[in-house]
């Protein structure tokens, strides 16, 4: 099968969705003058070591949001936000922060989870997430479309949880890293394996 994205591609499921799968979920918590967001966002990743960079991609609009969503529009304001890494027992919290709540009401509070400080930066983080990334934003691109943005932050502060330290490492077997695989399937990685670099 081929077929030119702007002739449709007949089936009854956009293929799109999942053909770039797994992917890792940002969870992003920013402030603003309506007050603190948290919402996950599966077009996200990391972009460089030295220093620790990240991404996220936000697309469509809320009505209350001309243009955006209340994370980019919060980052514009503020110039920071959070990463927030789950594992898989957050992933009905998570889950729930995704709601079209109205701006300024809290999805910490929907989601069931803690919000406290950052260090760096002023913004709140998820205190059960297994780490949270402070960022600083560098940029915002708006992309090809009606409402598609790239955010990119360089990292600021790093915060572990502690039982996901193992052996030196951060460890995510036990819980499992949660990914999205596209339409309404995600993962909880733990299956993993090594491989020495040629």
């Amino acid at each position: 099968m081929f077929y030119r994205p702007e002739n449709g591609h007949g089936l009854p499921h956009n293929p799109w969705n999942a053909i770039v799968a797994p992917r890792p979920i940002g969870w992003i918590s920013t402030r603003g003058r309506l007050g603190d967001n948290l919402a996950p966002y599966s077009f996200f990743n990391a972009t460089a070591y030295v220093p620790p960079q990240v991404m996220f991609a936000s697309t469509g609009v809320k009505p209350d949001r001309p243009g955006t969503k209340d994370s980019v529009a919060q980052i514009a304001e503020s110039r920071v936000f959070c990463v927030n890494i789950a594992d898989g027992p957050l992933k009905d919290a998570v889950n729930a922060s995704s709601a079209a709540l109205p701006a300024g009401t809290s999805e910490f509070e929907a989601a069931g989870v803690t919000a406290v400080p950052c260090e760096t930066i002023d913004c709140l983080r998820v205190a059960e997430a297994a780490a949270s990334l402070e960022c600083r934003m560098t940029r915002i691109i708006r992309q090809a479309g009606e409402a598609n943005h790239i955010v990119l932050g360089v990292v600021t502060g790093i915060h572990l949880r502690d039982d996901c330290v193992r052996d030196g490492r951060f460890d995510l077997s036990q819980g499992g890293w949660l990914a999205r695989m596209g339409y309404r399937d995600y993962c909880i990685v733990t299956d993993t394996f090594e491989m020495i670099r040629p």
